[in-house]
């Protein structure tokens, strides 16, 4: 049977302050730690496979046998985004920040972008998602202008209603921006933010569409690609890599039914990496602040890792990790800056070992590339031999 690789990103699932957070306004940040703080994290699984073995955490402790290989990793990258974050995770650090607007965007994108949609503009400041269709709502749908906003991330936003822009047209709306904001204008994400419902009772759908910059180099999903091994995508790694290095795909559906898929993949017959982004911590309990939400997502996803390990073949591997964090007790609604958590099992791996603190997320990409016998010459250092069984 073929080499298989699950590489599971518990989005924003932050493991304690990096050290530099202070300098991103984050000093005391810890994800992770806050729902363990909470009484109510119950995650045996992820606990057997080392979590709370990790060294330097606020949850550390002892007691219980380990059967997986653990530790966390510090980001190098010049973000605490999704993107950023992915992309180190395959193997590209982005040495420079990708821009933010904390003032709005220019006055001659804006311009510009108006001009391309025929479509005038509304708000154009950071916003929260759900506050930002509360406020401005109600004008959109007399005027049809389009609500553009951004966040402390390196995002420009476009929300409109289905009944009064068509969801084709808000996805053209979302390329024609992706076209414009190039150069030092050059976000991360394009996303379309599609709501429908009566004011003041709106409700964003699952018709969200990320439009990405392309990775700049490339990543271990292309060799992969290259070497003729399936690259599987589930959730939102098509949108973050704008499709560079896939082979197969099947979009965002919420934790629950990704997870779903990935059990329904590990029933198939395919030889290479299936990689799963769960976006529902960041985006439903993280940016919101809810602690009991968060953490009861955290125990739901654990049940599903422990039915994927019940379903994991010989030669198959398991890796477990975060892109940032997004702590919910953490004073503000952005992304925090922290290590992320690395739990790795599998029937040929040895049981237990520390894995200690590793220097950058891209550790997880040479550790794909060694685990497939590819060569792959992006960032980071293969911790395989420390957990391969020799036997």
């Amino acid at each position: 049977m073929g080499k298989r690789v699950f590489l599971i990103v518990l989005d924003s699932a932050g493991a304690g302050e990096a050290p530099d957070a202070a300098d991103f306004g984050d000093k005391g940040c810890d994800t992770i730690g806050t729902c363990a703080r909470s009484g109510k994290l119950h995650v045996p699984h992820m606990e057997s496979l080392g979590l709370y073995r990790i060294k330097g955490t606020s949850f550390q402790k002892d007691g219980g046998s380990i059967i997986g290989c653990y530790g966390k990793l510090r980001e190098q990258s010049a973000g605490k985004d999704t993107t950023a974050g992915h992309w180190e995770i395959a193997g590209v650090v982005s040495e420079k920040p990708m821009p933010v607007y904390p003032h709005g965007f220019p006055d001659e994108v804006m311009e510009q972008f108006k001009k391309e949609t025929g479509r005038d503009i509304l708000c154009n400041k950071p916003y929260s998602g759900t506050e930002v269709i509360r406020e401005y709502g109600r004008e959109h749908e007399r005027t049809g202008a389009l609500i553009v906003y951004t966040s402390a991330d390196s995002v420009f936003q476009i929300a409109a209603h289905e009944k009064i822009v068509p969801l084709e047209e808000l996805y053209e709306d979302c390329r024609k921006a992706r076209k414009l904001l190039t150069g030092e204008h050059s976000v991360g994400r394009v996303i379309a933010r599609p709501f429908i419902g009566e004011y003041p009772d709106y409700q964003r759908t699952v018709n969200r569409h990320d439009f990405s910059l392309e990775p700049p180099e490339d990543t271990v999903l292309d060799a992969l690609k290259k070497e003729q091994y399936a690259v599987i995508g589930v959730g939102k790694i098509y949108d973050i890599f704008a499709g560079r290095g896939l082979t197969e795909t099947y979009p965002n559906e919420g934790n629950k039914k990704n997870m779903e898929r990935v059990l329904a993949l590990a029933e198939k017959e395919f030889e290479g990496l299936c990689f799963v982004n769960l976006v529902d911590f960041d985006m439903l309990y993280g940016h919101r602040n809810d602690i009991p939400g968060y953490t009861q997502a955290l125990n739901d996803v654990d049940v599903q890792i422990g039915m994927l390990m019940d379903k994991m073949r010989e030669e198959d591997l398991l890796i477990i990790t975060a892109d940032h964090g997004c702590d919910p007790g953490f004073p503000g609604t952005d992304h925090t800056r922290e290590y992320v958590p690395c739990l790795l099992y599998g029937k040929k791996l040895k049981e237990g070992i520390d894995l200690g603190i590793g220097e950058s997320f891209s550790d997880i990409a040479q550790t794909v590339a060694e685990y497939f016998g590819i060569k792959y010459q992006g960032a980071g250092g293969s911790f395989w031999g420390r957990i391969r069984r020799k036997d």
